[in-house]
């Protein structure tokens, strides 16, 4: 799964790609996840398989309303995770729009 937060202006940026999940977390995120509109900042954009790798991700756009809590080390670059993040759960008791700005 591809992780992102919105900047200060509004932007959808990538942060983090996750670890494979869980049965269990993968059904809950099946049951929980909508696919995107059309007008997805992200739709058309190709993101690489994974570092060393010259493939694309294969992705699918989805509703960016639900906030992940993840678990990651601290290798950051220009903010965004070097090393893939290992999901904890979803966060009900908070909206995209209270998680701080991406570079915050």
């Amino acid at each position: 799964m591809l992780l992102a937060r919105y900047d200060a202006v509004g932007h959808l940026r990538l942060t983090a790609r996750s670890t494979p999940f869980a049965t269990a977390a993968r059904r809950e995120l099946a049951e929980r996840l909508h696919p995107a509109d059309p007008d997805h900042p992200w739709h058309g954009r190709r993101f690489s398989a994974g570092w060393g790798t010259r493939g694309d991700l294969d992705y699918h756009p989805v509703r960016p309303d639900l906030v992940a809590e993840f678990l990651a080390d601290t290798a950051v670059d220009d903010g965004l995770y070097r090393h893939p993040v290992r999901f904890l759960r979803l966060r009900d008791d908070l909206t995209a729009q209270q998680v701080p700005p991406f570079g915050t």
